[in-house]
């Protein structure tokens, strides 16, 4: 019981926090302050309610409830960020003595808040929901022969089916992506946020996934927290290739590519036995042909030292999903969104086609990303590694 109360206490004194600077300092005539109080206070009660339907069997009712919560919990992120910075504001202009009428400063920080707050929970629930942007880039790769010349590798991260995310939904991510007409298609983890039971009958779309070179897919951190062994069977059945730890060759024209995949970075710690192993994943590559590996996190190439690994496709990020939550993102992943240098290997990190909890996309938009490689002259001196 303690530690529910512990547990409540910081959520309660945020929404309380929230409600003084937007409802009582302002001093809003009656009755507008009692109905932004009562208003906060029953969002307050379906994100709880909705944290409770979560752990029981979902009805019609019980999803409602999800949904509710899911929407706070977004837009309560918002309002909170967007409190902080008006009281920053008012502190400046306060000390400086640009604004001397107290009251006048409450209202018009409540004001613009409530302005800016409402209009941009709508436009990041509109993005999150809308059809994913597809982003192109181009990526050069070593000893790529000429028979992959402008492979184009189609790339699916975070898709997160689960509460809010349906089989109507990824039927339409489906089509996106086969209307790209893929030479590959790369799954890099947190496909589902639910159980094979719950969700088996949302996932058949994947299985009309089109590729000539193949469907690959590997887990996320999620798939771990609902039966990641469970996943893998019901991804195979679909007719996807699970690569956990291992590695196959795809060969158009006399040209071959390595496609590896390893298991999330963290799945040691939930199923030992599927522990990430990179250099598993890698072993009896063909040394003279470049190498794609598939990552859900893009940290894994912090422990790819001794590798070679031409390029890696990553997610997990979400590039920040909700601003300014990308800030905190850079502080355990060494890249956020898009193609860098990690550790002296090549990275592409996936947005995100769908999301996690709320059903929002401030700032970063959701993606389906189409890698076009091309070969790359070998300059000399340089040697390929195990």
């Amino acid at each position: 019981m303690l530690s529910l109360l512990l547990g409540l206490g910081l959520p309660v004194a945020l929404h309380v926090y929230i409600g003084l600077r937007l409802f009582t300092a302002p001093g809003w005539p009656a009755p507008w302050a009692a109905v932004g109080w009562g208003l906060l206070g029953l969002c307050f009660l379906v994100l709880l309610a909705g944290f409770r339907a979560a752990r029981r069997e979902a009805t019609g009712f019980s999803r409602v409830i999800q949904w509710g919560a899911y929407l706070w919990l977004g837009a309560f992120g918002v309002f909170l960020t967007a409190v902080l910075a008006s009281d920053v504001v008012g502190a400046a202009l306060s000390l400086s003595g640009t604004v001397t009428d107290m009251h006048a400063l409450a209202r018009g920080r409540a004001a613009a808040v409530l302005g800016t707050v409402v209009p941009a929970v709508a436009f990041a629930f509109v993005t999150a929901r809308g059809r994913a942007r597809v982003e192109r880039t181009t990526v050069a790769l070593q000893d790529l022969g000429p028979g992959l010349e402008g492979i184009r590798v189609v790339q699916l991260s975070d898709v997160h089916v689960g509460p809010t995310l349906d089989g109507v939904w990824l039927q339409r991510v489906v089509d996106q992506v086969n209307a790209l007409k893929p030479d590959l298609v790369a799954i890099t983890g947190d496909l589902v946020d639910g159980s094979v039971d719950e969700l088996r009958d949302q996932m058949t779309s994947l299985a009309s996934l089109e590729a000539p070179l193949g469907v690959y897919y590997v887990t996320g951190n999620h798939e771990f927290y609902h039966g990641a062994r469970a996943w893998m069977a019901e991804v195979a059945r679909l007719g996807i290739t699970v690569l956990t730890n291992e590695h196959r060759v795809v060969e158009r024209g006399g040209a071959k590519l390595v496609v590896a995949g390893v298991t999330d970075h963290d799945a040691g710690h939930i199923d030992p036995p599927l522990e990430s192993r990179p250099d598993l994943a890698l072993a009896g590559a063909p040394p003279d042909v470049p190498r794609l590996l598939l990552a859900h996190q893009p940290r894994t190439a912090l422990s790819l030292q001794g590798l070679r690994v031409d390029l890696q496709l990553s997610g997990h990020t979400h590039g920040g999903q909700i601003f300014p939550f990308m800030f905190f993102v850079k502080l355990q992943q060494p890249v956020v969104q898009g193609l860098a240098t990690v550790a002296g290997t090549r990275v592409y990190t996936h947005r995100g086609t769908g999301y996690w909890g709320p059903p929002m996309r401030l700032g970063p938009s959701p993606e389906i990303a189409v890698l076009t490689l091309v070969g790359a002259p070998r300059s000399d001196g340089d040697s390929s590694q195990a």
